[in-house]
């Protein structure tokens, strides 16, 4: 049995005092990733529920590495989109803390899913349509399967919003000076 991954986007995040807050979309239905799968709604609902039952989470884990988990993911749910997460990125533990740094400087912007397929079928365009998998866990990555997965929107710390104003200014003043092509 192969672990299968795939990437999405990371959604809006904010500060908190017990570790670093992200949600967004870890999945989305009808979207065909770069290696031909779309997840159909329904798919993750009795993996969901079977982890709930018997008291168990999604792991959140760096990179698809088991041996760095990275926080906790609170909530994980099934809506019309596709499948939203929240959780906190803990600052406690060191790869967290990196984690925590790369997401809010804008380095680390996409989501990924690490799963095993139960059901699926092809359809007439190659595409395997995925309508039942078992979710294992939800990875912070640095690329993310589908192009337009990336972070919406971050919280600041008084440091990440410095650094980001400073890096536009040298940007636009870059552009000012750069020679028309």
């Amino acid at each position: 049995m192969e672990l299968e991954h795939k990437f999405c986007a990371l959604g809006q995040e904010v500060q908190v005092t017990d570790g670093h807050l992200i949600e967004g979309y870890a999945s989305f239905f009808g979207k065909t990733d770069q290696g031909g799968d779309v997840v159909q709604p329904g798919a993750y609902a009795a993996s969901l529920a079977r982890l709930g039952a018997k008291g168990g989470k999604v792991r959140m884990l760096w990179q698809h590495d088991p041996t760095q988990p990275i926080g906790i993911w609170d909530e994980v749910r099934e809506d019309g989109k596709g499948l939203w997460v929240k959780g906190r990125i803990l600052t406690d533990v060191a790869k967290g803390r990196e984690a925590a740094a790369l997401v809010a400087a804008g380095a680390i912007d996409g989501l990924s899913i690490g799963y095993r397929t139960i059901r699926a079928t092809k359809n007439d365009k190659g595409q395997r349509l995925l309508s039942e998998l078992e979710l294992w866990e939800v990875s912070l990555v640095t690329f993310p399967m589908l192009p337009d997965a990336r972070v919406g929107a971050k919280g600041d710390t008084p440091d990440a919003a410095i650094l980001r104003e400073m890096a536009a200014a040298f940007r636009d003043a870059r552009s000012l000076l750069a020679p028309d092509d």
